[in-house]
C-alpha cells in the first residue's frame, strides 16, 4: 500500500538526516507501522522478526519460516529472509552483512529481545548505535487521515463494549459474564466496521484482552481484571477498555465508574464528581500549542485543590501502540499539535473508593474531537 511505503520513505530520509545507515526494527508495532507486517498472536516466542531499513540498499523483513505465507501477503518490503529453528544461523544469517558495510546502526533499545540485543552488541561497538525510538515517536506523533479514520471507528468498537457492559451489570451477576458480553460487542462492531469500509479480510475483528472491571471494595484496584466475583446491589463498578479498544491495531483509552441501583455509600458522590471535575479542567486546556505537561497540570490542580493526594498522568497518546508520545504528565513539554490522539482521564483515589472517567480524543485546529461517547452524569450511571 501507499500508506507504508510513503512511511518507509520517510523513515529513510530521517535516518539519513540523522547520519544513520542502517536501523533494525523489532517492535511488533512499529514494524506493522513501517511495513504493514504483523503477527496476530503479538508474540514471537523467541522467535525474533527484525525488519531492516537501509538508506541506500533494499528494506528486508528477517521472519520465521512459519510466518512466511502471512509475510509475503502483507509486508510491504522488498525482500523477505525467511529462517527455521536449528537451521544455518537462524535469524542471525542476513546480519553479519548487513553490520558490516553500516558505521551509524539504529535500534529500539526498549523493544528489541534480549537474544538479538546481546548479538548485535558482539558485532559492534557501542558508539556505532543509536536509538530509531525518537525518530519513529516523532513520526507517530500526528496521524494521518487514514489513521484519524482508524481512530473514529476504533472509538465506535469502544463505544459499542461500554454501552453492552453497561447493560450487563446488575447486582448478582459475576464480573466475568460482563467481561464476555463486551467482547461479543467490540467483536461485532468492528466485524461491522471491516466488512463496510476496509478491504482486508487478514485483520480480526475479535476483541480481545482481559477486561479490566471492578467492582465493591476491589475498586481501589486500578487494574483489577474481570473475576468470578459477583455484583451487589448499591455497589460502585469501574468499567476500563484501555486494552481492549483495538480496532485495526489503533488503540484508544475508554473507562466510567457505575453504580448498581443506587450509590451505597453517599461519601462516594463528592469523590466521582472531582474526578469528573478533574478531567473537564484537563479537557479545558486541551488543545493546539499548548504543552503536554500543562493538561497535566489543570487535572492535577483540581485533585490536589479538593484534599487528594497528587495523581497519576492525566493522559497518554494512543495510536498502533497503548502508549505512544507524548504523554500529558509533568516534564513533557511536547507541544501538542492537531492530529495528535490521546486518551484523556480524570480520577482521584481514596482508600475506600476509586473512581475514573475517561475518553479518547483527537486534537484538532481549535481544540479536540471526542472518539468515545458515554454519559458522566451520576443519574446517568445509576444503573
Amino acid at each position: 500500500m501507499q500508506m507504508f511505503e510513503q512511511r518507509l520513505n520517510t523513515f529513510r530520509q530521517k535516518l539519513a538526516e540523522a547520519k544513520i545507515d542502517v536501523a533494525l526494527i523489532t517492535d511488533d508495532d512499529s514494524i506493522y507501522y513501517l511495513s504493514g507486517y504483523y503477527d496476530f498472536l503479538h508474540m514471537e516466542f523467541g522467535r525474533p522478526t527484525i525488519l531492516v531499513v537501509s538508506v541506500e540498499k533494499n528494506t528486508l523483513l528477517i521472519t520465521p519460516s512459519l510466518d512466511y505465507n502471512a509475510a509475503k501477503s502483507l509486508a510491504h518490503v522488498d525482500r523477505i529472509a525467511p529462517w527455521n529453528d536449528g537451521m544455518g544461523d537462524e535469524w542471525r544469517e542476513e546480519l553479519p552483512a548487513v553490520l558490516k558495510s553500516s558505521a551509524k546502526i539504529a535500534y529500539e533499545p526498549e523493544h528489541m529481545p534480549p537474544i538479538v540485543r546481546s548479538y548485535l552488541g558482539a558485532q559492534v561497538e557501542d558508539y556505532q548505535l543509536s536509538s530509531a525510538t525518537p525518530i519513529l515517536n516523532r513520526m507517530r506523533m500526528i496521524k494521518s487521515a487514514e489513521e484519524l479514520k482508524l481512530a473514529r471507528h476504533a472509538g465506535q468498537v469502544a463505544t459499542a463494549m461500554m454501552l453492552a457492559g453497561r447493560n450487563a451489570i446488575k447486582a448478582d451477576v459475576a464480573e466475568f459474564e460482563v467481561a464476555l458480553v463486551t467482547a461479543e460487542a467490540g467483536t461485532r462492531k468492528a466485524a461491522e466496521l471491516l466488512n463496510a469500509h476496509y478491504d482486508d479480510h487478514d485483520m480480526s475483528p475479535n476483541a480481545h484482552f482481559l477486561q479490566i472491571m471492578a467492582s465493591g471494595k476491589d475498586i481501589i484496584k486500578t487494574h483489577h481484571r474481570a473475576s468470578t466475583r459477583i455484583m451487589r446491589h448499591g455497589e460502585p463498578v469501574f468499567l476500563c477498555f484501555c486494552g481492549m479498544t483495538n480496532f485495526h491495531r489503533f488503540k484508544l483509552g475508554f473507562d466510567r465508574t457505575f453504580w448498581i441501583g443506587e450509590v451505597g455509600d453517599p461519601t462516594q458522590i463528592a469523590i466521582y464528581e472531582t474526578a469528573v471535575a478533574s478531567q473537564k479542567a484537563a479537557l479545558d486546556a486541551l488543545k493546539p500549542g499548548v504543552t503536554a505537561e500543562t493538561v497535566h497540570a489543570a487535572y492535577a490542580d483540581v485533585i490536589q485543590g479538593a484534599g487528594y493526594d497528587y495523581p497519576f498522568r492525566c493522559g497518554r497518546a494512543t495510536g498502533f501502540s497503548f502508549l505512544e508520545h507524548p504523554q500529558l504528565v509533568t516534564g513533557d513539554t511536547t507541544i501538542l499539535q492537531p492530529g495528535m490522539v490521546f486518551a484523556v482521564d480524570g480520577s482521584v483515589t481514596s482508600d475506600t473508593f476509586r473512581a475514573q472517567v475517561g475518553d479518547s480524543f483527537i486534537i484538532t485546529d481549535t481544540g479536540w474531537e471526542a472518539i468515545t461517547e458515554h454519559p458522566k452524569t451520576i443519574e446517568d450511571l445509576i444503573l
